[in-house]
């Protein structure tokens, strides 16, 4: 079943998570929180992989597992659904990004977690260390800090008149830094110049985009952060305002109309989690599973949005996008 059939298939499925499941005897307890709206279709894709992996490994939403879901999206909203989870007593919450799982560490000091799409969780202060995270959280890594290089690749093979990219970045997120550097190693080596424009608005990215786009030769790099996501609308539309040839760090930016993005499937983190959630239910403690780096990572092409930019995709890439859109 291809992804976007499945997604609709699960959004079509009646609640997963009756009440009365309450009242049954044997049904372990987990939560979920996301910082995104119930029907983003990334939430849904991220849930309904999350179940069918549970699903495998023998826990049935609804049957032998209880499952409360909350869905926040700003840091207000989030620190209250996250203190909902825990006053609930869930034996285990799972956690989507950092905003969620920082939202929950907030209120939450006992029960444990699972995260997901979290870029850098030592520097957070999620965890101690990958190898041993040593408190009551562990999971699944967005990257590791080298992959930014490959954006920059992925630009110049696009767009090889590029001399000058403008970095959508938030320099107080700790993970900002290290993605950055990746990026900073490859193009000190080429010749390529870099600007930062931070997103703390979509005014701040409006301004620093007009204003980096005076010169010409210019290129666009969004990193992996949660407040670069945020504002991915705004960041896509000014791309195509100033004919930028962009790269983005997840496949949401291409579904919404950007040129090219590359990285982890966040869907396969949370299909990953789930084993974590199996082991830590019978009886494994966070602080000794270590946090481990993505295995899938994925391609996707927006020819649609190319096209309508002028921009010609090299064959070669087409060839190895996991999807293209048209």
């Amino acid at each position: 079943m291809r992804r976007r059939e499945f997604i609709k298939a699960v959004a079509g499925l009646p609640s997963l998570f009756p009440v009365a499941v309450a009242a049954q005897q044997g049904v372990r307890h987990i939560g979920i929180l996301f910082n995104e709206l119930e029907n983003d279709p990334e939430v849904v894709s991220r849930l309904a992989a999350l179940r069918q992996a549970l699903r495998e490994l023998g826990w049935t939403f609804g049957e032998n597992l209880r499952v409360d879901v909350r869905y926040g999206t700003d840091n207000v909203n989030l620190k209250e659904k996250a203190k909902e989870l825990v006053d609930l007593s869930p034996e285990l919450i799972v956690a989507n990004a950092p905003p969620s799982i920082e939202a929950l560490l907030s209120v939450n000091s006992t029960i444990p977690m699972v995260f997901a799409a979290v870029t850098d969780p030592v520097g957070l202060g999620i965890v101690q260390s990958l190898a041993h995270p040593g408190g009551n959280a562990t999971g699944f890594l967005t990257a590791e800090f080298g992959f930014g290089a490959k954006w920059l690749e992925l630009l110049t093979e696009i767009a090889p008149g590029v001399r000058r990219v403008v970095i959508i970045t938030e320099q107080n997120n700790p993970s900002a830094t290290a993605q950055f550097a990746a990026i900073q190693t490859v193009a000190s080596s080429v010749g390529m110049e870099l600007t930062l424009v931070g997103s703390r608005d979509d005014h701040s990215i409006e301004r620093g985009i007009s204003d980096f786009v005076r010169s010409g030769n210019g290129g666009l790099i969004a990193l992996r952060l949660a407040e670069v996501i945020s504002h991915r609308k705004s960041i896509i539309k000014l791309a195509a305002q100033h004919r930028l040839p962009a790269i983005y760090p997840i496949r949401i930016f291409a579904i919404d109309g950007g040129l090219i993005s590359y990285g982890p499937d966040p869907a396969d983190q949370f299909r990953r989690a789930a084993s974590y959630v199996d082991r830590i239910l019978k009886g494994e403690k966070p602080a000794d599973l270590p946090v481990q780096a993505p295995t899938k990572y994925e391609l996707i092409v927006n020819l649609k949005t190319a096209k309508a930019l002028g921009f010609a995709i090299p064959a070669a890439l087409l060839a190895r996008a996991d999807e293209v859109i048209e």
